[in-house]
């Protein structure tokens, strides 16, 4: 491997008083606290009958320490009987009730009606049971107001807020006594902060480590998203789902520790029986499976329709042997889709050679709400791709490289690159491209140390398929 460049360390000003930042490092604005002045911020609230807790939020948003006039609440609320009561907010801050039809669990679906009514250019996505303390909203919203990529989640943690009045949390949360029976938090996520800085280093499963109940990100990137996937009705997930698309766009993951909001009970594990849970999980995980092709999410041995990445080829002036060779090498070591785009005779007759085959067509990577594929790769000369080929792209994944080459005598065989890097370089398209291209390293292969074999000629297939 021949590394043709690193990423950069320096962050890229965008305009406006934002940036862009190589790979995931956020860091680089360390020290940086706010553009000349604090966003306008929208906090919007997914609710579903519990007065108690939404009177909690609402005095603990009225407390922030952000600006209140820059401030705007938006309560979506999943079909509950009566409609919430604002009147903990009181009048300083502006305040808003959307309303969509109890159709079972659709959190999804309620955050993103909650978006449509937001106006700032910051938006944070706060759970109705959980109550922010006063710095909340300004240190979840610091990295979306300054890097426009970032996607952040604060510090959830637990305590029994039951008996808690506004009264008393008004007290509390002003230095006053700890809460009554503060629980846990999950090992599990805070073992992973402490190994990756807070998210700092990344890899492809970092989406995981992102909690929807406090969550932030720049309106700009939350349209680009297409918000969440309001087809998923149930507890859970969706937010996996919001998070997985946002990594993949190119998004800048960060924890922010000192962003914290209380949850009233336990984590779902606590308060879930555990005959439950694994049952409930498993459904879970089948749900994502379908959307998120990332390998930890859907293992393997079985077909979906959203593939782990797209290869497209261009089979003109190739055999018909060759095209059936390579198509077929790829498909059995990658989770992909390819798209034989040739017009020639050969390309015709490759794609009906396949025709059978839902996985190959004459489609490019198509552009709809949803961007789920991790990976683009383009093949100009006829391979045999191997499992060590599938194992060095996986490596390239792993270390979030933007793009990779696979060369043979100076001619370029395999051109291929991540996502990640494809959809934020669109999004900054305006810069110069030899600038956005210094934002996640680049490498370079021969093609006889990565798992290739170019196809001479027309090959057997009798022979090839029967092994003689």
């Amino acid at each position: 491997m021949i590394p043709e460049t690193a990423s950069t360390l320096e962050p890229t000003s965008v305009g406006a008083g934002r940036w862009a930042v190589p790979g995931n490092r956020w860091d680089l604005l360390d020290g940086i606290d706010s553009r000349s002045e604090p966003p306008e911020i929208s906090v919007v609230i997914p609710y579903f009958e519990n007065q108690h807790d939404l009177d909690l939020l609402l005095t603990a948003l009225r407390g922030q320490t952000h600006p209140t006039s820059r401030l705007q609440v938006v309560i979506a609320d999943d079909g509950s009987v009566e409609p919430p009561r604002t009147d903990a907010l009181g009048a300083a801050v502006e305040v808003s009730v959307v309303r969509q039809a109890d159709r079972g669990f659709r959190a999804a679906a309620a955050r993103n009606l909650g978006f449509h009514r937001a106006e700032g250019s910051v938006v944070l996505f706060l759970d109705g049971d959980t109550v922010p303390e006063p710095e909340y909203a300004a240190r979840l919203a610091r990295l979306p107001d300054l890097i426009p990529d970032a996607v952040v989640s604060g510090r959830r943690r637990y305590a029994d807020l039951s008996a808690v009045t506004p009264a008393g949390l008004a007290k509390w949360l002003g230095s006053g006594p700890n809460p009554p029976d503060e629980w846990a938090e999950p090992t599990w996520l805070s073992n992973h902060y402490q190994r990756t800085g807070n998210l700092l280093s990344v890899d492809p499963r970092s989406y995981k480590y992102l909690i929807g109940a406090v969550l932030g990100c720049s309106a700009e990137m939350f349209g680009e998203l297409g918000g969440f996937d309001d087809s998923i009705v149930g507890y859970g997930g969706e937010d996996y789902d919001f998070t997985y698309r946002a990594f993949t766009a190119g998004g800048v993951l960060a924890h922010v520790p000192s962003a914290v909001a209380w949850h009233d009970g336990r984590d779902w594990a606590g308060r879930t029986a555990p005959q439950e849970r694994t049952p409930r999980k498993n459904r879970e995980v089948m749900m994502l499976a379908e959307r998120i092709p990332e390998p930890s999410m859907r293992g393997t041995g079985q077909l979906y329709g959203i593939p782990d990445g797209v290869v497209t080829i261009d089979a003109s002036n190739w055999s018909l042997g060759a095209g059936v060779l390579c198509l077929r090498s790829l498909l059995t070591v990658l989770d992909c889709r390819v798209c034989v785009v040739g017009r020639d005779q050969t390309s015709r007759r490759l794609r009906r050679a396949f025709d059978q085959d839902p996985r190959v067509s004459d489609r490019g990577p198509e552009s709809d709400r949803f961007r789920r594929e991790r990976w683009y790769l383009d093949v100009s000369r006829p391979v045999v791709a191997t499992s060590i080929f599938a194992d060095h792209l996986a490596a390239q994944w792993e270390a979030d490289v933007g793009s990779l080459a696979v060369c043979a005598g100076g001619d370029l065989i395999v051109a291929a690159e991540s996502a990640r890097y494809h959809w934020r370089s669109q999004r900054h398209r305006s810069l110069p491209a030899a600038l956005r291209d210094q934002w996640f390293a680049r490498c370079r292969y021969d093609l006889d140390e990565c798992g290739l074999r170019l196809i001479a000629d027309e090959p057997a297939l009798d022979a090839e398929f029967g092994g003689y």
